[in-house]
């Protein structure tokens, strides 16, 4: 028997109403571990989180449960809405800015399918942030991500922050 055939798969009612510490996504009935715990990762989520709230009119979270369809939900390590702050407990809302931060472990291939779940969902702005390299990047919808040089920010320019400014 494989590792695979072993798993068990859990509804989504028995996810919403568990508490993960940390929290995990909830990917297709499975549960999906992300890799947080480390100082430069925290330190990192609680700057950034930071910057984001000193923007007027941005409403910023860290690790909230985000519905991106009927049977995922994925827990960005930081998210923005515009103009009003949601009055729901797990979105279902799409974000304006969702944010990852790499941890050692992370895989490119998993960051790329959390991006398109975003994505998908209707997030229009999706960033990657390095802790350790002080990287940051831009992904793409068509499946990419570009690398910021001196600054990053959204797609209409209302969210603009300096690298400077998130690792200095």
């Amino acid at each position: 028997m494989t590792a695979s055939m072993l798993e068990t798969l859990v509804s989504v009612d028995e996810y919403l109403t568990t508490s993960y510490h940390p929290d995990v996504d909830y990917v297709d009935g499975r549960i999906e571990d992300r890799k947080v715990g480390e100082r430069d990762h925290g330190e990192l989520q609680f700057w950034i989180t930071t910057l984001l709230k000193r923007v007027p009119g941005v409403f910023a979270f860290l690790e909230t449960r985000l519905k991106v369809s009927s049977t995922k939900y994925r827990v960005p390590n930081a998210c923005a809405y515009l103009d009003r702050k949601p009055d729901e407990q797990v979105f279902t809302q799409p974000p304006f800015l969702c944010i990852e931060i790499l941890s050692p472990e992370d895989r490119v291939s998993r960051m790329m399918r959390v991006a398109q779940d975003y994505f998908r969902m209707g997030v229009p702005n999706v960033w990657i942030l390095d802790p350790v390299e002080k990287l940051a990047y831009v992904c793409e919808p068509s499946g990419g991500w570009k690398a910021a040089t001196n600054q990053i920010g959204t797609n209409d320019g209302r969210i603009v922050f300096s690298l400077d400014a998130i690792f200095g």
